[in-house]
């Protein structure tokens, strides 16, 4: 390998002496000047040449095993750990990171549980128009915990900002029927109605068949929010290693929206009575109709 080095770094050396030595011999020994110094000069291009095609060639070699090396050092740093538990162990974790990679190259940022309310903070305090929310009525709203609940009511702090800056809110609660005569459902109602958030109603058997729902499936969070029309960011059905994601591409947030017009197509306008919130239509359908 080394004299195999060697020779490649005396090549233009070599190719130079073996045209100056034709040119020579044409010279001396045959009585052609003018054919000698065409030789000479003719070899000195060549050697040129060579020189240049070989440091190209020499560049991209490397340049190619560096990204080769690159591509497969995750691959590499596996093949090299003995450990039977240990490999089946990092060959899980990265799975993972394989489909955080593709969830990257769709346009989603994934999220952990305090990211996701900070990005949504972030997103409110910089909404001008319009926010667009859609939210379960029990796991998003009252969490045990004290760290996932500061973050929320931080996160609900921002809606009211946003509110104070003259943005409009609409929030869709999803829930079923008997949810909504529960204490703890009609605090969380009436707290926001009167705040000055436009909520309404959706219940999940009312809810489009998920074949209509853009592709979506039936396990859908129904937990997500836009912004502007211009950045969403959604929880995820299941709990993982991650909480939820952001999108602001804009082929990501249409789906988005069309979701929502769907959801709120099934929804149902509420009103207050008494300290109770019940759906609109309801009272209607209770009014005694008027006499002839």
């Amino acid at each position: 390998m080394k004299f195999s080095q060697s020779i490649y770094n005396m090549a233009v050396f070599i190719e130079f002496l073996a045209g100056a030595g034709l040119a020579i011999f044409f010279h001396l020994v045959l009585h052609s000047p003018e054919v000698a110094y065409s030789i000479f000069g003719i070899g000195i291009l060549l050697s040129l040449a060579t020189y240049l095609i070989r440091e190209d060639m020499e560049k991209t070699r490397h340049e190619l095993i560096g990204q080769y090396d690159q591509a497969h050092e995750i691959t590499f740093a596996i093949a090299r750990i003995s450990d039977a538990e240990c490999r089946t162990k990092a060959e899980a974790m990265l799975s993972g990171i394989k489909r955080t990679i593709v969830q990257l190259q769709q346009g989603y940022i994934p999220l952990d549980e305090t990211e996701f309310y900070l990005e949504g903070a972030k997103c409110s305090d910089h909404v001008i128009r319009s926010m667009k929310s859609v939210d379960p009525i029990i796991s998003g709203w009252h969490t045990n915990g004290c760290h996932t609940r500061g973050a929320l009511v931080n996160y609900y702090q921002s809606n009211l900002r946003a509110l104070e800056r003259g943005a409009t809110i609409t929030r869709i609660f999803v829930m079923n029927h008997e949810e909504l005569r529960d204490p703890e459902a009609q605090k969380i109602l009436l707290a926001q109605y009167r705040d000055g958030i436009e909520v309404r109603v959706a219940f999940r058997e009312e809810l489009p068949a998920a074949n209509n729902m853009s592709g979506r499936d039936t396990n859908s969070s129904f937990n997500f929010a836009i912004y502007d029309d211009q950045v969403a960011i959604e929880a995820f059905p299941q709990s993982g290693t991650y909480f939820g994601r952001k999108t602001s591409q804009s082929v990501n947030v249409d789906i988005f929206l069309r979701f929502y017009e769907l959801i709120e197509h099934s929804s149902n306008i509420i009103a207050v009575e008494g300290d109770r919130i019940i759906i609109a239509a309801d009272i209607l359908n209770l009014e005694p109709s008027s006499p002839i």
